[in-house]
């Protein structure tokens, strides 16, 4: 979070106009208008008549609804294939080039006690 002392000349552009969002308050807003939004896209599907293809695009709400659980599976199967896919942290560790022993006459030693 930026503070009063921060020198905010040397952000570039993009960083200087979007430091309004660094204020809890104003995250606090963006959230609560999103929830206004929602709640009157959710209310105004029950206003107006639509040209369904299939039936259950007649029940009002039904994309709020249908997009909110197709959200939450895709976090759930996320969280499942974590299990499946995670491989332990050395998983790459016997073919790693990071794990050969660096060859001695390339690392310049500096005796410091001299």
């Amino acid at each position: 979070m930026s503070t009063d002392k921060e020198d905010t000349s040397t952000f570039p552009a993009l960083g200087r106009a979007l430091l309004w969002v660094d204020n809890k308050r104003n995250v606090e807003r963006i959230v609560y208008g999103l929830y206004i939004i929602c709640a009157l896209l959710f209310a105004a599907d029950f206003v107006y008549q639509k040209k369904v293809y299939l039936p259950v695009e007649k029940i009002p709400g039904f994309y709020a609804f249908y997009g909110f659980f197709m959200c939450a599976a895709l976090v759930i199967c996320a969280k499942a294939m974590r299990v499946i896919l995670k491989r332990p942290e050395d998983y790459y560790a016997p073919d790693d080039v990071e794990t050969e022993d660096y060859p001695e006459e390339q690392l310049d030693r500096i005796d410091h006690n001299g």
